[in-house]
């Protein structure tokens, strides 16, 4: 990626939603280079499966799909199907974000129902403290589901999920969900323009 004509480097920005964002703070945490990470919605743990990198495995979180409600329409539930992150920040499932070279930006939805984002962005933020890092920014945002994506797509309410192979509710409330979307853009162009460096000064997306 270093070697892309537009990447301007020395360093990348990495961004990322939901497993994604757990690949990219796996990315900033063992790679060398990566300037600035957003993480849109992520667990920060090694989730259903072992990361591998090098001799460094990281164990799975696991869940129980016994766990799984089921609402009122008759999608699936899953936000609680997920084990307890037991002792906390020091859970050995979770990622060494702490190895990060650049800063963290969080971004989560309150009513996220895939997983409990905020929970476990609060649970980093007190990881990198707790190792002598700065505290990570947290935007996180009343209302808005699992899946905030750049400004004007549309909500994804409910979709088909692997893990149980059935549809599942994302949560969010449309129009908070909508809001977050678009400050959300806005907060992820200031933040990789101020850690990669650049301008702000810059015409405004428009769909």
């Amino acid at each position: 990626m270093l070697q892309h004509p537009q990447v301007k480097g020395p360093g990348i920005g990495l961004l990322g939603i939901s497993l994604g964002a757990d690949i990219c703070l796996s990315m900033a945490s063992f790679l060398k280079n990566v300037a600035a990470t957003v993480a849109i919605n992520g667990s920060g743990t090694s989730g259903s499966r072992t990361i591998h990198y090098k001799q460094t495995s990281i164990p799975p979180l696991g869940h129980d799909l016994r766990r799984t409600r089921v609402t009122f329409s008759g999608i699936l539930d899953i936000v609680d199907i997920r084990n307890d992150l037991i002792g906390g920040h020091e859970n050995p499932s979770m990622i060494p974000i702490e190895r990060a070279e650049g800063p963290i930006l969080f971004i989560v939805g309150q009513d996220d129902h895939n997983w409990r984002s905020d929970f476990y962005a609060q649970t980093a933020s007190h990881r990198l403290e707790a190792h002598g890092k700065a505290k990570p920014q947290v935007i996180s945002y009343p209302g808005a589901g699992h899946y905030i994506e750049p400004p004007y797509f549309p909500m994804c309410p409910a979709s088909l999920h692997k893990l149980p192979n059935k549809t599942v509710i994302w949560g969010g409330e449309f129009r908070a969900h909508s809001q977050a979307q678009v400050d959300a853009w806005k907060q992820i162009l200031s933040f990789f323009s101020k850690h990669l460096g650049g301008t702000q000064d810059r015409v405004p997306p428009k769909l």
